[in-house]
């Protein structure tokens, strides 16, 4: 009875410890994770937009009328930028 937690089983023993030590390792790892994950997301950055969606906010914005929306927006895509307006 003098040694009833030293016979192997229990944390006291080589595998035990092996895996509190690997269970902090991953709590603290996950901790380190979420402290730099949240610092990342920096809100104040502007993000670059794209000619469509800065075409898109200054028709919005009534910057440009619709003639000039829509011969932008067929520039931006691929095609010719004359009017086909059939009548």
């Amino acid at each position: 009875m003098m040694n009833w937690y030293r016979d192997g089983y229990g944390w006291t023993d080589g595998g035990g410890m092996i895996l509190m030590a690997v269970i902090w390792i991953l709590i603290i790892g996950l901790g380190i994770w979420l402290v730099t994950w949240l610092t990342r997301r920096d809100k104040s950055v502007p993000r670059e937009e794209t000619p469509r969606q800065i075409l898109d906010r200054r028709f919005a914005a009534g910057e440009i009328d619709a003639a000039a929306y829509a011969q932008a927006r067929r520039l931006i895509e691929g095609h010719s930028p004359e009017v086909n307006e059939t009548k």
